[in-house]
Order: structure tokens, then sequence, then C-alpha cells
């Protein structure tokens, strides 16, 4: 037995040395070279501590070890070490784990790869299922160049998942023009004849509005001409698209001028001119309104109720209401019936003046001409209503559009919330967002921060966890700023114990809160006798803001993990 003993204590022994001589052999061996989501294991084979290893005793198998060992221990001979580890048996977890998949593509340029086929490999490599959301998110935000953001497209059309068609094109036009790309812009228009896409107005309006908001309003009148290079027409209904995109962006009097330069070239309708008085409107040029009324009347076109319209609001922004007010009567004798948008302007017009009595008259006239009011209609009368702090008929006409069917959009009930949390308790706030929840409307997540934020500063502690618990079921991820909110609300009621877990959980998903917030917290817990908690708060604080500050110091270097 003693014997026995002495040969397991020997192969222990020898056992031992095997292990810190295989550690010391898989620090030098087991280097991976990985980019974003692609591991390749190195083996050199002209690596010298493999030819001339540093050992003087000759290497030992360790499976003879295992077997001889299962002569004198219960150890199964089946619970062998493999010779040499594959690829499938590292269970290694992707560093990109935690990035969108948006951010996984765009990372792929960070590499500086070299060649098109090494760029598409490597997007390959990424595993991201694309659709056109994702390639939208790709070539929207970061840093990509043009060329970069061009070949990205060009690979993402090709993957089955991405349908073809105009709109995946809509999507790389517009972000190369909002980031003044327009070279590359104009080669995508290229590459679209030459895949046999036709342009539609929509494109054009992308292409030219990017051009106008640039300040390049001479490129958008040059590229109008050239439309047939790119298999469109120069008619008038593309003519309407130039004119909607200079109009837009307050060069109306460009416009004018190109249309008195084209007349009798290209024909026009009842649309090309009320484009343009709508652009006098906004100026209230009212003399320049007249001529062009007067010109559409001598081309054969009578104004329609949307003409009037425009009438009315640049009579209005002149200060001439009583000039309206003459123009909205006698459109009856003129053969014209009012509809929603001569009412609107007329309601814009009193409420611009304060004289909210005199709009409510034109809402309830409308009513009364069985003239169904449009959303227009009850966004006006409601944000005037909050401007003027009337609350409860802000309410009041908010219940009367739903009534109506009318569903807000989700940027519609964010620009009511935001006045409502800038003054007063938050519970007029509240009633219009669970209004909009009832009804099916979708809120967005700047209207939850909104709330978050208002709560907290009152300290409705209650309501502030309930809307933080329905803001993540609608899908919204918490981030550093909704925490805060929280923390802060748990704070001003006393719930430091709440507060505390709430910032764990912040640090553990990367997100580490301001110094303003953790201060309070922290002081809160040193005055209530909870040394022992604040202490182990500012331990997981300092690691915390240790990884933020690389995090920080990596995304200023490019890098954006």
């Amino acid at each position: 037995m003693a014997v026995q003993a002495r040969r397991i204590t020997a192969y222990l022994g020898r056992l031992n040395s095997i292990r810190y001589k295989s550690q010391s052999l898989c620090s030098s061996t087991s280097q991976f070279q990985f980019r974003f989501s692609t591991f390749n294991l190195l083996s050199d084979p002209s690596n010298n501590e493999f030819q001339n290893p540093p050992t003087i005793q000759p290497p030992i198998d360790e499976s003879h070890v295992l077997n001889q060992l299962s002569d004198l221990l219960p150890i199964r001979s089946s619970a062998t070490v493999p010779e040499q580890l594959t690829y499938e048996q590292l269970e290694v977890r992707a560093v990109d784990g935690f990035l969108t998949p948006e951010e996984k593509l765009r990372g792929v340029f960070l590499q500086k790869l070299i060649g098109k086929t090494a760029i598409e490999q490597a997007l390959s490599n990424t595993h991201v299922e694309l659709s056109v959301d994702i390639v939208a998110k790709v070539v929207n935000r970061g840093n990509l160049g043009g060329e970069a953001m061009v070949m990205f497209f060009n690979w993402a059309t090709k993957q089955p998942t991405i349908a073809e068609g105009i709109d995946c094109y809509h999507v790389i036009l517009k972000a190369l023009g909002r980031r003044k790309f327009f070279d590359h812009m104009v080669g995508v228009l290229h590459d679209m004849k030459m895949e046999g896409t036709s342009p539609v107005s929509d494109t054009w309006e992308i292409v030219m509005d990017s051009y106008v908001r640039a300040r390049r309003v001479s490129k958008a009148i040059q590229m109008f001409g050239q439309l047939e290079e790119f298999g469109s027409r120069c008619d008038t209904e593309s003519l309407n698209v130039l004119l909607r995109c200079l109009c837009r962006r307050s060069h109306v009097g460009v416009a004018n001028s190109f249309l008195n330069k084209i007349k009798g070239k290209i024909p026009f309708n009842s649309i090309t001119y009320n484009i343009v008085i709508s652009g006098w409107s906004k100026f209230g040029r009212i003399g320049e309104m007249e001529t062009s009324l007067r010109a559409m009347m001598e081309d054969g076109f009578d104004p329609d109720c949307l003409t009037f319209s425009y009438l009315i609001e640049g009579l209005g922004r002149a200060g001439r209401i009583d000039d309206a007010v003459e123009i909205f009567d006698s459109m009856k004798g003129r053969g014209c019936e009012p509809d929603a948008s001569v009412y609107n302007a007329m309601i814009s017009n009193f409420i611009s003046v304060g004289d909210f009595d005199e709009g409510i008259k034109y809402y309830e006239c409308m009513l009364r001409n069985n003239c169904e009011p449009s959303m227009d209609t009850y966004t006006r009368l409601i944000a005037a209503f909050l401007k003027a702090r009337r609350v409860a008929d802000a309410i009041e006409m908010f219940d009367a559009m739903l009534c109506r069917g009318l569903i807000p959009t989700s940027g519609t009930v964010t620009s009511f919330i935001e006045p409502l949390c800038s003054y007063g308790p938050p519970d007029a706030a509240l009633m219009i967002y669970e209004k909009a929840r009832k009804v099916g409307c979708p809120v967005s997540l700047s209207a939850y921060k909104l709330l978050l934020m208002r709560l907290s500063r009152f300290g409705k502690c209650g309501m502030l966890l309930n809307v933080w618990d329905e803001m993540q079921k609608s899908g919204y991820p918490s981030d550093v700023e909704v925490y805060e909110h929280v923390i802060n609300g748990l704070c001003n009621v006393g719930q430091l114990e709440n507060a505390t877990l709430v910032m764990e959980e912040s640090i553990r998903k990367g997100f580490c809160p301001s110094r303003l917030i953790y201060s309070k917290l922290s002081n809160k817990l040193l005055s209530s006798n909870k040394v022992d908690m604040a202490y182990k708060l500012f331990l997981k604080i300092r690691v915390a803001r240790r990884s933020e500050n690389a995090r920080r110091l990596w995304r200023d270097k490019g890098w954006h993990f």
C-alpha cells in the first residue's frame, strides 16, 4: 500500500510539471487574431518556441500518464485529452456579441481591408440577417465615406434577403445626399439605369432636395435638365417636384424665375401655380401672390380650395385678417365650397393674433357645414391651447379628435406631451399619454423620457415605475438617461435601497450614471447611516467609470465598442 502511494505521488508530481509546462506552451500558442466576429487560430510552424522548446526533459505524453493513473485510481480510460483542439471544439464568445447588426457591418470598414473581395468576404462573415431597415441604419449612422456606403449597398443588394426595388435605392440616395456625396449619388443613378430600374417622382425629389438643402440650387436646376440621361422626362410632374423642393427651402424667388423662363416649353397645371403661391404665402408677399394668381387664371386654371387656403394664410401672415375673412366669405359666390384646408387657414390666422374664440367659431362652423376636420385642424388648436396653458381646452379637443377616429402619430403625441412637461404637475401629460395608448397610438422614446423626467421631479414613484415598465414592454431599451430619471425619483421619495438596486442594474448594463445623480444617492445613503451600502456602491461606480473612460477613448480613435 505504501509502494502504491509512492507511485501515485510520483505520477502526480510528473503530471503537475506537465500542467505548468502546458500552461506556458498554451500562453505562447493560443494567440487569436480577430476582427470583430471572425476568429483565426494562428498556428505558425516557423515559431522558434516549437522548433527549440526551452525544456530539457523530453515531452511526456499526457494520455500515457492518465492511463497509468487509471490502473491505480478509479479514472475512466475514456477521459482522455484530445491531442489537438479544432476550431469547432473551442467554445469562445464572439467579441462583437454586444454590438448591434449595423455596428458589426460598419465595423468591417474600420479594419482598412484592401480589395473589394476582402471587404465583401468580411461583410459576409458577420452573419447578419440583412433587411432594408438594417441597410438604412448602416448608411444613415456612423461616419462611413461615400465609397464605403456605395460598396456596402452594392453588396447588400446581392443578398437574398434584400428585395430588389426602387425603395432600396431611395435609402442610399437619401443617405448620400444628406452627407453631400453628390458624385456617388449620381453614380447610383447611373447604376439604376444600367440595372433597368426607372426613377420615379419620389426619386427625383430626394435628389433635387439634397442639392437644394446643400444650397446648390443651380445644380438642382441642372439636374432637372439632365433627367433624360437617367431614363426620365422633363414633364409637368418633374417640374412640380423641382418647384416643391425650391419653395420648401425658401427659394421661392428662384422657383418663380425658373417658372417664367420655361413657360411655353413645358405645360403647367394648377398644382404648378399652387406650389409657387404657397411659397410666397410663407413670407406674406401679397403682391407676388396676386401676380401668380393672375397668371394662373390667364392660363385657364380656376383657383381651387388649396389656392384660397394659401391666399388666406398669406394675408394672415401679412396682418390683413379682414381681407382674409372677405376672401373666405366670397368663396361660395365663386362656386367653391370651403374645405378643411381653408377652415384651417382661418383658424390659424385668428390663433396667431390670440383670438381663440373666433378660431373656435370657425371650427364649429366647419362642423355645422358637414366639413370633416382633419388631423391638422386639431393639431393647430391643441398646440395653441397648450401654448396658452389652456390645458382643459386642449384635453377636450384631444378627446374630440380621438372620437372622430383620428389617431395621431407618435411625433404629434410627443409635441403635446412636451409643453405639458414644462410647467405644472404631470397629470395632464399622463392623461394624454394614457388616452393615446388606449387607442393604439405608438408613444415615442422621447415622450417616455419626458414623462419619466417629470414624474421623477414630482416624486410620483408609483406612476414612474409603471411608465418605465410600459416603456420596456413597448420595446424601448433603457439607456443612462432613463436610469437617471428612475434613480432620481426613487431618491426623492426616500427609497434608497431600490435606487441603489437600479443604479447597480445600470452599471451591469454598461451605463454609468452622472456624478450629480451618484452624489445625490451617495449623500442620502451616508445621511441615513448606510455607510456599507454607500461604500460598495462607490467601488462599483469606480470600476464603471474606468470602463466608460476606456470606451470613450477607443471611440475617439474610431472604434465603437
